[in-house]
């Protein structure tokens, strides 16, 4: 029979039971897709991680992602969690603060990950993302149809400049921008309406996002639907906050330098994240982004009887 180790952490967190719950497979070596996809159904959350020896020696490790529903090639929460998880396994709880660096290897691309080891805080992590934003071509659906979708009114659609627009970072979500929190806490992803609103082609996971926030330090405050990862609403979502550079980039145009907004998200699921973005431009241009947060363990065990 073989064992192989796994560690459950919350991610996007400084405290157990809150953030986006994460399950890493330290010993994924041998395990076929199929076996990882059956695996990822059984522990039924957002993302689980398989770590595999990576193709270079220089790197730390080679991960593949899924949800309960499908691979990812690259996840925002799974990249955070397993650098953080890997940083801890390799330098234990130090006596005093230190830094590390882990590559990891993902279908999207190499990621470089810094890593915050602290005796009495939780573990922080952040890595560079492994391709800025970028539009996604095509139509939008009107408000109307997004707003019935998403069972609110056209007039909740919007704030400012910002209209509803699809980017992708290594996954494509639909950005829609809602009045504040009270609708936003009204939302609700009908998915057959989705589907006909957008089309089968382009139905892709929403994201809704306002101004008005929970904590006075944030600077959105944000939920992300599911259509097709087969989890329904994520806590946290990295990869949706890496791609909502674009949105910043496109509608709020900043100034040259360094810009950091904390996104919140999973308030409405009893799941608090806090998601650190920073944006760097140059010439008015987006050139770097990275996406940060803390990670805590929560549980410890082994799979029995994997292949």
């Amino acid at each position: 029979m073989t064992r192989r180790r796994y560690v459950v952490l919350d991610v996007f967190t400084d405290r157990a039971h809150a953030g986006n719950p994460l399950a890493v497979v330290l010993d994924g070596d041998g395990l076929d897709t199929a076996a990882m996809q059956t695996i990822a159904r059984e522990f039924n959350l957002s993302e689980t991680v398989f770590v595999r020896p990576a193709a270079r020696p220089s790197h730390s490790a080679a991960l593949r992602i899924f949800t309960p529903g499908r691979e990812l090639p690259f996840a925002g929460h799974p990249t955070v969690g397993t650098a953080a998880l890997l940083a801890e396994e390799r330098f234990g709880t130090p006596e005093s603060g230190i830094d590390a660096m882990v590559v990891l290897e993902e279908t999207v691309g190499t990621i470089r990950a810094a890593v915050r080891l602290d005796p009495v805080r939780a573990t922080y992590a952040e890595f560079d993302a492994p391709r800025l934003p970028a539009r996604v071509p095509g139509e939008m659906p009107d408000k109307g149809a997004i707003a019935d979708a998403l069972g609110l009114e056209a007039t909740e659609i919007g704030f400012e400049n910002h209209v509803p627009s699809v980017f992708d970072a290594g996954v494509a979500f639909v950005f829609v921008p809602i009045e504040g929190l009270d609708a936003i806490g009204r939302a609700r992803l009908d998915p057959a309406r989705w589907l006909a609103a957008f089309g089968e082609a382009e139905a892709f996971s929403v994201f809704v996002y306002c101004r008005e926030t929970r904590n006075h330090d944030s600077a959105f405050h944000a939920r992300m639907f599911d259509f097709g990862f087969g989890i329904g609403e994520d806590p946290a979502t990295g990869s949706a906050a890496a791609a909502f550079a674009g949105v910043i980039a496109a509608f709020d145009t900043p100034t040259d330098g360094t810009h950091r907004a904390r996104i919140e998200q999973g308030f409405e699921m009893g799941r608090p994240s806090l998601i650190d973005l920073t944006t760097e431009f140059h010439e008015g241009r987006l050139a770097a982004l990275r996406i940060g947060g803390s990670v805590v363990r929560v549980a410890e065990g082994e799979l029995l009887g994997t292949p």
